[in-house]
């Protein structure tokens, strides 16, 4: 990885100490090698990232997947819908349109909620910015507690039977059969390349206001700051972290790079990405949307099953990092 990108480090290098003539080993120095390598090392991963993941996409669309899983019920199918979540994220606009899609299709509610957890925590923009920047495995048990977090979060609420807390006009809405487009090889790239357009065209402030903020602690903060208080001998920290970001409401685009300078600093990994995941899975702008569709008492027990998961990912991710 440090090879691949070895040209941004090369650039960054060359600005800073050729270019700008700072004196190398100094706070500013340090910051500014490190905002300009993130950033090019943040959007080359962003762009390859979000065009592989939106071309396969491009094969799983919504109303396909709602063909998929109606009616099934079992642990295999928690399991088909948490990784189907993992290739069509949703913002939190689209979550009340596509749970009642769901339901509408007879997607068993455990199964639907599967599809709803791991969608916003895995996604290829999130995937891009933790490869970014801390490497490969780190992001692959990420991937793969989301997709855990979302089959165990939607099994629990499929086995306790909780269907009378939803809203009880979802059951009978009836939309118009939805007819979906045919996309042939040129129409699939044009989707993902807009899709690249459209997402970095987003997401591009965060990274780069989220990446000066770390760069700037990178380069003037003291070692091992976060030790002392959030380390791995601090029990509490992992779950103090998390019930902070629950009601947290941050683009984790710009969150990331943040959270990659703070564990320069001493923050422990597992702490940082279980704090990472409490924003992203239950942010409070999405559960005032699933309120409309949503009873208080399915809310409460969604928030908390996910609080709870992500609350035991980061002991694990802290024990196995």
């Amino acid at each position: 990885m440090a090879d691949v990108f070895y040209p941004m480090q090369w650039i960054a290098d060359k600005v800073t100490y050729d270019l700008l003539e700072i004196q190398a080993g100094t706070g500013l120095a340090d910051s500014l090698n490190f905002i300009i390598y993130d950033i090019l090392k943040i959007f080359t991963l962003l762009c390859v990232m979000i065009f592989l993941i939106a071309y396969m996409r491009s094969y799983i669309t919504p109303e396909r997947s709602r063909r998929i899983l109606g009616g099934k019920k079992g642990p295999q199918y928690n399991v088909g819908a948490s990784l189907v979540g993992t290739v069509t994220p949703f913002c939190s606009c689209s979550s009340v349109p596509i749970f009642i899609g769901f339901i509408e299709a007879g997607v068993p509610l455990g199964v639907t909620f599967s599809f709803l957890i791991t969608s916003p925590l895995v996604n290829e923009a999130a995937i891009a910015v933790l490869w970014a920047t801390l490497g490969f495995k780190a992001t692959a048990l990420y991937v793969i507690s989301g997709v855990l977090i979302g089959v165990i979060g939607g099994y629990a609420i499929g086995f306790f039977k909780l269907e009378k807390y939803v809203e009880g006009f979802v059951y009978n809405v009836h939309s118009l059969p939805f007819e979906e487009a045919k996309m042939n090889s040129r129409q699939r790239l044009d989707y993902a390349f807009d899709e690249v357009k459209s997402i970095v065209g987003k997401v591009w402030i965060y990274v780069v206001i989220g990446v000066s903020i770390g760069g700037l602690f990178h380069g003037f903060a003291p070692e091992g700051i976060l030790a002392e208080y959030a380390g791995k001998d601090n029990l509490l920290a992992v779950p103090i972290a998390v019930l902070i970001g629950v009601p947290l409401y941050s683009n984790v685009m710009g969150l990331i790079p943040v959270v990659e300078s703070l564990i320069g600093k001493g923050l422990p990994i597992g702490t940082s990405l279980a704090f990472l995941m409490s924003v992203t899975a239950v942010s409070l702008p999405e559960m005032i949307i699933l309120k409309k569709v949503l009873k208080n008492e399915l809310i409460a027990v969604f928030v908390g099953i996910v609080t709870i998961a992500v609350i035991f990912t980061g002991y694990m991710f802290n024990i196995v990092l």
